[in-house]
């Protein structure tokens, strides 16, 4: 059974941070690269090295292991994303877009540090093989730059109550989560996903109600389903929504 496509509903209005890609990657590597985890690797390389700030930029192997957005934008229904995480790196450093050094610092386990393989980074590689570490004052200084969302997105939400995210529907979500409170829609959708109506116009109807007559901090649950569905449902809804 073929893999239902996730949609992406675009880019958001506004500045948005950007991450410089050298010319070379597009114009040597990427026709170089025949394998889709290393690239996912090599993107989120140049990605979270932008994030760091110091003289050293570097990635640790077990910190690429701890990114479970990462491992889950690796994952394969044959092999775990661990193994192809492991794969792509060896690739990556078999390639020669990552250098890789074996790092132990005084009070610490041997670590494996990656760098990308540019002239500073050549020139830092080659001072560790000669036993000089950094100082600590050169090393970078990462911002929280695992890829991980700590609230889910109105679209994820959407994704994984409703189903497969289609164009047409991006901008009523996006005004939906410029209009009310995150907390809300989680419930809103959770409270639709309870009464198994899966259905967009149910959440909207809940967020509705709740914006006009105030939001209980719970429901009851001596309510009837019948008692809840009135209660999230305007009038002008009943007739649209399946019940």
């Amino acid at each position: 059974m073929a893999q239902r496509m996730r949609g992406f509903a675009g880019f958001p209005a506004g500045r948005l941070r950007q991450v410089r890609i050298p010319d070379q990657f597009f114009s040597e590597l990427l026709p170089l690269i025949d394998d889709l985890a290393e690239l996912k690797l090599t993107l989120y390389c140049f990605w979270r090295l932008a994030r760091q700030q110091g003289k050293v930029r570097y990635l640790r192997r077990a910190d690429l292991f701890a990114d479970e957005r990462l491992l889950d934008a690796l994952a394969t229904p044959e092999r775990p994303a661990e193994a192809v995480l492991a794969d792509a790196i060896e690739r990556a450093v078999a390639r020669g877009t990552l250098l890789r050094v074996y790092v132990r610092r005084e009070g610490r386990s041997e670590e494996e540090w990656l760098f990308m393989n540019t002239a500073r980074s050549r020139e830092i590689v080659s001072r560790i093989r000669q036993g000089e570490l950094p100082d600590i004052e050169e090393l970078a200084i990462e911002e929280t730059a695992q890829l991980h969302v700590e609230r889910p997105s109105i679209f994820t939400l959407y994704e994984q109550n409703i189903g497969l995210l289609q164009p047409l529907i991006a901008d009523e979500l996006r005004d939906a989560e410029r209009t009310y409170p995150p907390e809300w829609i989680e419930e809103a959708f959770r409270e639709a996903a309870r009464m198994n109506k899966r259905s967009w116009r149910y959440v909207l109807a809940i967020l509705e109600r709740w914006a006009a007559e105030g939001k209980d901090d719970g429901i009851a649950e001596r309510d009837s389903a019948e008692a809840r569905r009135r209660r999230y449902i305007p009038d002008e809804y009943a007739d649209l929504i399946e019940h």
